[in-house]
């Protein structure tokens, strides 16, 4: 995971009004694109998780893609070029042509879930359900959507535009109604 503290799109340049963009590569090419926009001095986003890969002579544990396929990266639109040309790239994530920026705010929340230490694995996006704010833990502050599987609690933490979330264990205690006060979740 790669997380630059550059807030500019270009190294040298620390212009607030840059918006993260999803970044559409090839299957597999998220570290190698990844590192190359790094290269070229974008600020760039490249949520990861460890899983736990069984072979039949062996366990290995690889560092994957939260987003297969996807990553993030903060740019001006009109000082792209660099970007098109990285090998890997196939496009920004958009309507139609135009790309459309994500909302800082799930950029920000997902690089909580990524930092906090929980472990997370992806997610097909949460339609439904009830949004919640994390009150407390190394998730504090961030939004979701909740749910129970089996005797676990679990928040979303999703990228609208993408359409895909991020699933990360909390304990119950911790959850909050984003519409009001009290837990939302039984002990």
């Amino acid at each position: 995971m790669s997380i630059n503290s550059n807030p500019g799109g270009h190294a040298g340049e620390t212009s607030p009004e840059l918006q993260w963009f999803a970044v559409r590569v090839k299957s597999n090419y998220e570290k190698p694109v990844s590192a190359a926009l790094r290269g070229k001095g974008f600020d760039e986003f490249l949520p990861i998780y460890r899983s736990k890969r069984r072979w039949s002579d062996r366990v290995k544990i690889m560092d994957l893609p939260l987003f297969p396929g996807y990553l993030f990266c903060r740019l001006d639109l009109n000082k792209r070029l660099p970007l098109l040309t990285t090998p890997g790239f196939l496009y920004l994530v958009g309507k139609g042509k135009t790309p459309e920026p994500v909302d800082e705010r799930e950029i920000m929340a997902i690089q909580s879930v990524v930092h906090s230490g929980l472990p997370a694995l992806p997610w097909p996006s949460v339609v439904v359900g009830q949004k919640v704010r994390v009150e407390r833990g190394p998730l504090r502050g961030v939004e979701g959507v909740v749910a129970r599987i089996a005797d676990e609690h679990r928040i979303y933490v999703s990228v609208t535009l993408l359409h895909r979330s991020v699933s990360v264990e909390v304990d119950p205690g911790w959850i909050r109604s984003a519409g009001g006060p009290g837990s939302i979740l039984a002990a």
